[in-house]
């Protein structure tokens, strides 16, 4: 399993699941220079352990289990997925 984080977040990047993340498997961060251009956060499939620290503290609740994405945002497993095969 890992986390996605879907629609929600476009707009918002708020980056307190930037900053609980254990493994820092969100991206971009506010100290990274495509931050003020990215439309949101992403996290890497590879990278996340699961760990579920990022859900609770997202503000707009945009971030979900891989397997409870809300259907309407089920693309957004693919798009994160597809911003780190870059």
């Amino acid at each position: 399993m890992t986390y996605v984080i879907a629609e929600p977040c476009i707009g918002t990047k708020d980056a307190s699941c930037v900053d609980v993340c254990p493994v820092d498997c969100i991206h971009p961060g506010p100290d990274s220079p495509e931050y003020e251009t990215s439309e949101m956060l992403y996290i890497d499939p590879v990278e996340c352990i699961d760990c579920g620290a990022c859900e609770p503290v997202c503000p707009v609740t945009a971030i979900f289990p891989d397997f409870d994405v809300p259907e309407e945002w089920s693309k957004y497993t693919e798009i994160n997925a597809d911003y780190f095969a870059q």
